[in-house]
């Protein structure tokens, strides 16, 4: 059974940072690509940011920046580093675990986990 556990979102002041984790198991984690989104109530839910298995980095335009994805292969956990948050990057934010090893606008994603909250305060 794969899971996908969100966790280190909360409470944080506009200009402030945080680092989001994304514990995995049940999958070969390094043998595929995983990507952060994100979801306010009542819109559809973006991307943000993706990471190949072999580590290639690709970022929303909105993302650049101020937001670094990284994975930890032997940690079987994907990582988002959010700096200079703004007010506008309220959301819940989720792990996704894509069906291949890299990501491209036609990938599936194949698990997500359960969402993290991230509320900045102005």
């Amino acid at each position: 059974q794969v899971r996908l556990v969100e966790s280190g979102g909360g409470l944080v002041q506009a200009g402030g940072s945080l680092r989001l984790s994304c514990a995995a198991s049940g999958r070969p984690f390094s043998s595929y690509a995983m990507a952060w989104f994100r979801q306010v109530p009542g819109k559809e839910r973006e991307f943000v940011a993706s990471i190949s298995a072999g580590g290639f980095t690709y970022y929303a335009e909105s993302a650049k920046g101020r937001f670094a994805i990284s994975r930890d292969n032997a940690r079987n956990t994907l990582y988002l580093q959010i700096d200079s948050l703004k007010s506008e990057d309220t959301a819940v934010y989720y792990c996704a675990s894509v069906e291949s090893r890299t990501m491209t606008p036609l990938s599936r994603v194949a698990y997500w986990g359960q969402g993290t909250q991230v509320t900045v305060s102005s």
